[in-house]
């Protein structure tokens, strides 16, 4: 079954992170602040002092400490969490990326704009995957 919600009744937050501040925290808090039960990623700009991820296939996290550029951010927010990939890359334009954890550290500041919808965003264990995949109501 497809669920769709009217594109109208979408809000927009624009938020400016500062120096020092943890990426992935802010938005957190930032999501969990608003009356919507879902959320997106719609677009981030930015640079970090240090980079907490994990990559795919990979179940240790992975944390680098170099300036970044963030090149990509795209992720949902529910009330069960943020679900979040982050892509940086380095003075050399080296690319890395993978699942955003916190201990994500702002360096001069992250321009991002959310997408707060009024629908509900769940995570249901998929048999297909094993994992809690997103289902929308």
């Amino acid at each position: 079954m497809k669920s769709t919600w009217p594109g109208a009744a979408t809000r927009y937050l624009a938020l400016r992170l500062a120096p020092g501040e943890d990426l992935r925290a802010a938005l957190q808090e930032a999501f969990s602040n608003e009356r919507e039960h879902a959320g997106f990623v719609v677009a981030c700009v930015g640079s970090l002092t240090k980079v907490s991820l994990r990559p795919a296939g990979r179940d240790a996290p992975l944390s680098l400490e170099v300036t970044l550029e963030i090149v990509s951010l795209s992720g949902t927010f529910s009330e069960h969490g943020p679900h979040l990939h982050i892509a940086v890359s380095d003075s050399r334009g080296s690319m890395l990326g993978g699942h955003l954890l916190e201990g994500s550290i702002v360096r001069t500041t992250a321009e991002v704009i959310l997408g707060l919808a009024p629908v509900h965003f769940r995570r249901k264990v998929d048999p297909r995957t094993g994992y809690p995949e997103l289902v929308f109501e």
